[in-house]
């Protein structure tokens, strides 16, 4: 008999714990049970669902009921399904998706850097590096660096499996900024080593939320998967991974929206969301990251709002040796326009401004 992974992280204050099922095909499956209170007569079966789990989109929960894994009072249901009150909802196994695909897809990129061994992109916030979460099929599968990496340059390196082409090091979907790419496994192998050896020296420009105490800084809190919502990585577990985070205060800003510290991160490590839940273990979040506590809307006092749709964190600079001949590369790669115009919009009607 085998059993399938646990798909929920959270869930509301009526629903009863997690329980096991044996299924007709003798599979052992988690079932999550809900009851649903009078003040939801009336309600979609769809948009109940949303409302009590937070941390599954919409599209997800459409594909779960239209599999037939959402069960009210024993038996499958339709979306529509309006609720009376006190019906017995249980959520069975997860949503069957086709496997992912790793294809060539014509999008434009920004190649700084290209010879036979590598290449290095600026990547743009809001492009996956790689095929993964996603609603449906287009949205696991399109729009991803690899997609373009591979209608641009072809062959690329296995090493990484059929999924990573050519992936060396990653970086978070919201996060722009340089990235290095192997065109064959011995320039894979060999640029790994430099990571793994923490020899490939890699500088980021972040915008966090309040002023830092310290002028400079190293963060050396171990990373670990928060235990209640999956998607989050955090630093108050015990067990995570060695990370080391240093910092430089590039200035102070005081606006009508608030104080902010623009910084320069160097990192030595490459965990998931390293500087992300660093910076926010600190009490200081990126600006646009709401995973980690920033708000989506600034406001001012005066009623203007401002937001930012993305995290305010990019890949400036990249240096390291070249896996074949040995020499010492280095790129930059400027902060972005719309991260440039967000600072504008901070500072438009700035109080004061500390420069270092």
């Amino acid at each position: 008999m085998r059993r399938s992974k646990g798909f929920f992280d959270s869930g509301p204050a009526q629903s009863r714990p997690a329980s096991l099922r044996m299924t007709a095909n003798n599979f052992i499956v988690e079932t999550k049970t809900l009851t649903v209170d009078s003040e939801h007569s009336g309600r979609r079966l769809d948009h109940f669902l949303v409302s009590q789990l937070p941390d599954n989109s919409r599209s997800w929960i459409q594909q779960l009921i239209s599999q037939k894994k959402v069960l009210v009072d024993g038996k499958p249901a339709k979306a529509s399904l309006p609720l009376r009150g006190g019906e017995r909802i249980e959520i069975v196994g997860e949503v069957e998706r086709p496997p992912l695909r790793a294809i060539a897809e014509e999008i434009p990129l920004d190649v700084i850097y290209e010879d036979d061994d590598l290449a290095v992109v600026n990547k743009p916030a809001g492009m996956m590096v790689h095929a993964g979460a996603g609603g449906t099929d287009e949205e696991r599968n399109r729009g991803t660096l690899v997609n373009a990496l591979l209608h641009r340059f072809g062959a690329l390196s296995g090493v990484g499996g059929e999924l990573r082409p050519g992936i060396v090091h990653r970086l978070d979907k919201d996060t722009s900024g340089l990235i290095v790419v192997a065109k064959n496994d011995t320039a894979h192998r060999k640029l790994g080593a430099e990571f793994s050896g923490r020899r490939v020296k890699k500088t980021y420009i972040a915008l966090v939320h309040g002023w830092l105490k310290d002028d400079h800084g190293t963060i050396s809190s171990p990373i670990s998967r928060d235990a209640i919502r999956r998607i989050r990585m955090t630093t108050r577990r015990s067990g995570g991974r060695e990370a080391v985070t240093k910092y430089v205060v590039e200035r102070r800003i005081q606006s009508e929206f608030g104080k902010f510290t623009l910084v320069k991160v160097k990192i030595e490590t490459g965990r998931t969301h390293q500087i992300r839940v660093h910076m926010a273990s600190l009490g200081h979040p990126v600006a646009g990251d709401a995973l980690y506590g920033a708000p989506r809307e600034i406001r001012a006092k005066s009623g203007a709002v401002i937001s930012l749709p993305r995290n305010f964190l990019h890949s400036a600079e990249l240096q390291f040796e070249h896996p074949h001949s040995g020499e010492l590369l280095s790129f930059s790669s400027p902060i972005p326009e719309p991260l440039v115009e967000f600072l504008r919009d901070l500072e438009l009607n700035r109080a004061m401004e500390k420069r270092l």
